[in-house]
């Protein structure tokens, strides 16, 4: 499932021809997606205009000049391609297994006023769209419980302590949990605690003092989280599975991977002859470097 930088990136790909822009016809093609699409979803954004395109954790957010919030997420098969009317199109988010061509699968097609036609292609149906008013969004259910946006001013570590205090859960499970952290899945916790040196079986606790104050691991921690997620996203995320961006190209970052799916290779971390070992945790596959992180 895309993570924060592959989300981010679709974004940016959609906001030059969706922002500012006004929906003058909505094709949708099936009444739902992971769930049934809102009553009225088409009367309810022909004619108005979206006002803002942002992103909170894994779900992209447009504002829409009539007060509402169109609610999008990728789900695990879902992408975006943007064309010109009567031409063909990209996707904006790319990966190197390529995402779905079959037309068959543009369930939603949004015709603007830019002069894009931006069709949401989804063969497993398991993204989402949801038409939810601004000024109830953040109590919205899908949104209420998400913790700090990692690359928010407002996450540090003192933010990541608390959350992590008094917590038995290994590190790697506190840090995929949205409530603690917004956007992170397992290739970027992956990636981030082998930037920190820390084990992902560490006691999550462990990165506070008993007070619920940040060690140097909290810090170490919070400084790597940020610097890998701002690597994938100048490399255009990751290009695993069905990830591809709004122009159709793949994301590189794949490449730049110290330790996720890379089992049996040569730990990267200069002077270390550790070899990346895969375990499983909650039923995901972690990877790390058994001698470096600690």
């Amino acid at each position: 499932m895309p993570e924060l930088p592959e989300v981010e990136t679709v974004r940016r790909g959609l906001q030059p021809v969706m922002e500012g822009a006004r929906f003058v016809r909505v094709e949708a093609r099936r009444p739902d997606l992971r769930r049934p699409l809102p009553r009225e979803f088409v009367k309810r954004l022909e004619g108005h205009s979206v006002t803002g395109l942002g992103r909170r954790a894994k779900y992209l957010l447009a504002d829409l000049s009539s007060g509402d919030v169109l609610l999008m997420h990728l789900g695990m098969s879902g992408s975006f391609r943007v064309a010109e009317e009567g031409k063909g199109g990209a996707t904006p988010g790319d990966f190197h297994h390529p995402r779905s061509d079959d037309r068959a699968h543009d369930h939603i097609v949004f015709h603007m006023s830019s002069g894009a036609r931006i069709a949401f292609n989804d063969p497993r149906r398991f993204g989402l769209m949801l038409l939810v008013p601004r000024v109830e969004l953040a109590e919205h259910p899908l949104m209420k419980e998400i913790g700090p946006e990692p690359l928010g001013n407002a996450f540090d570590a003192a933010l990541l302590a608390q959350a992590c205090h008094g917590k038995k859960t290994s590190l790697k499970a506190a840090l995929s949990d949205q409530k603690v952290v917004a956007g992170l899945g397992n290739i970027y916790v992956c990636e981030a605690l082998h930037r920190a040196r820390l084990s992902p079986k560490r006691t999550a606790s462990t990165i506070a003092s008993r007070a619920g104050a940040p060690n140097e691991r909290a810090e170490k921690l919070v400084d790597a989280i940020r610097a890998v997620l701002g690597d994938a996203i100048k490399a255009g995320g990751s290009s695993l599975r069905d990830h591809r961006r709004t122009d159709g190209e793949l994301g590189y970052f794949q490449h730049h991977f110290r330790v996720y799916d890379r089992e049996g290779a040569k730990c990267v971390t200069p002077g270390c002859k550790g070899t990346v070992r895969r375990i499983v945790q909650g039923g995901r596959s972690t990877f790390f470097c058994p001698v470096c992180q600690k």
